[in-house]
């Protein structure tokens, strides 16, 4: 069963399991209005008179269970169906609804659906999936996606996975997008624009075996593929040192408007142009959101706490782009987020920082040097076969800190649990790896 959440209490659903998403979605960009009809198939996990939903902002007009209509109330931030059920009936739900979305403001900032200068944004971690769809909004239940989204002729609609077909008709067009591979909803994006579509080139490194491809404005289409050409060297490395990657392409978004941090999605990276500088301070960025469709988006924490499995390889995945790309080595890259978290305060403990905390700098910089000193310990033979292994097992798959111990344990023979109990356990920064 899916456990509430205590880094996101008030989202997700124990009595719900949701394995596919079906939304159709008609959206007026000048009146930021979205009318949506979203189809959750799923299974009942234990008996049950209600079951509830997360939704945020939106006003549902109907809902029908298994096909009839059902009676239903809405909260501030749920939409709650009420029907006699018994733990595995299998369900669809499907629900009609409308309004204008926005974002939500928390601990993290603003999340969710976002309106841009001329388009929109959804940034959906850790809950900001609920602003503009019915969901479980909650990291260990993933789902299989399809989208379509209707937008003016000139706009171009991006959501999860695979595009299956754009079909344009009296101004408008239907953009519908398919992801077979299960995905967590903090992951499930739409990204509009008026924005041009093609392949990301390479004009250093032979093309990755992965389809890549950037979507961006003309007035960006130079400036993105230049800062982005390096992806196809790095998608290389990382398959080289992570495994396979783990989905049938990966594409860049570069919004008009410049953003305060790069989003990972599925399997997708949105990125503004502020983000597309020469310097490393970008080149890293764009190194780390990559590492994400392997490290948060295939293998996904099950709970919040968890987010080290995220954030932390993912900024290793940074110093591991360093050093295979001739700058500067792991050992060094340690070194200086050695000296900064020296620097800062001591109180975060990081298999369980605290929901406020969980995006905080530190998590990302101890996480990171986690992994630097257990591969200083079992070697780079044993420490990347354990991370290519992690990898392949849980492929599309939830994980926890306590497994990714367990599984180092088993692949290198080393006793990870008690090499890294002070990296993980405790507030104090344990000696220099």
């Amino acid at each position: 069963m899916i456990q509430p959440d205590p880094y996101t209490p008030t989202s997700g659903s124990a009595e719900l399991r949701v394995d596919h998403y079906d939304l159709t979605l008609d959206y007026d960009i000048y009146s930021n209005r979205l009318v949506g009809v979203a189809v959750l198939h799923g299974q009942v996990l234990t008996d049950t008179s209600t079951l509830a939903l997360d939704l945020r902002g939106l006003k549902v007009s109907q809902v029908q269970l298994n096909g009839s209509a059902v009676r239903f109330k809405q909260t501030r931030t749920k939409l709650v169906l009420r029907s006699p059920l018994a733990a595995e009936d299998a369900v669809i739900i499907e629900v009609s609804y409308s309004g204008k979305p926005r974002v939500q403001k928390g601990p993290w900032g603003e999340v969710g659906w976002e309106e841009l200068t001329d388009g929109v944004l959804v940034a959906g971690q850790p809950n900001g999936a609920a602003t503009w769809f019915p969901c479980n909004d909650h990291p260990g239940n993933k789902a299989t996606w399809r989208c379509s989204i209707e937008v003016d002729a000139d706009y171009t609609a991006i959501s999860n996975g695979e595009l299956l077909h754009c079909t344009p008709g009296d101004g408008r067009a239907v953009w519908a997008w398919e992801s077979r591979v299960p995905l967590a909803t903090y992951l499930a994006t739409v990204q509009i624009g008026q924005y041009r579509r093609g392949p990301l080139q390479s004009k250093t490194h032979t093309s990755a075996r992965v389809p890549l491809r950037l979507a961006c404005g003309d007035h960006l289409w130079r400036q993105g593929q230049n800062a982005l050409a390096k992806q196809h060297a790095m998608l290389t490395v990382f398959e080289k040192h992570f495994g396979e990657y783990p989905f049938d392409s990966y594409g860049v978004v570069v919004t008009d408007d410049d953003l305060e941090i790069p989003l990972e999605s599925q399997p997708l990276s949105i990125l503004g142009p502020n983000h597309l500088g020469a310097g490393w301070n970008s080149e890293r960025l764009i190194a780390h959101e990559l590492a994400h469709q392997w490290f948060g988006n295939s293998v996904t924490p099950h709970q919040w706490s968890d987010i080290w499995l995220n954030e932390g390889f993912a900024s290793y995945a940074e110093w591991l782009w360093s050093e295979a790309s001739g700058q500067a080595e792991a050992n060094s890259r340690a070194d200086a987020a050695y000296e900064q978290l020296a620097s800062m305060p001591q109180d975060i403990v990081l298999a369980d920082p605290g929901g406020p905390e969980m995006f905080d700098d530190r998590v990302y910089l101890r996480g990171a040097l986690t992994l630097h000193a257990l591969r200083c310990h079992v070697g780079d033979d044993g420490f990347f076969q354990t991370l290519r292994s992690w990898t392949a097992l849980n492929r599309h798959g939830t994980v926890s800190t306590a497994e990714f111990l367990a599984h180092a344990q088993r692949v290198t023979g080393h006793p990870a649990g008690a090499l890294l109990r002070d990296w993980l356990f405790g507030a104090q920064l344990p000696d220099r790896p």
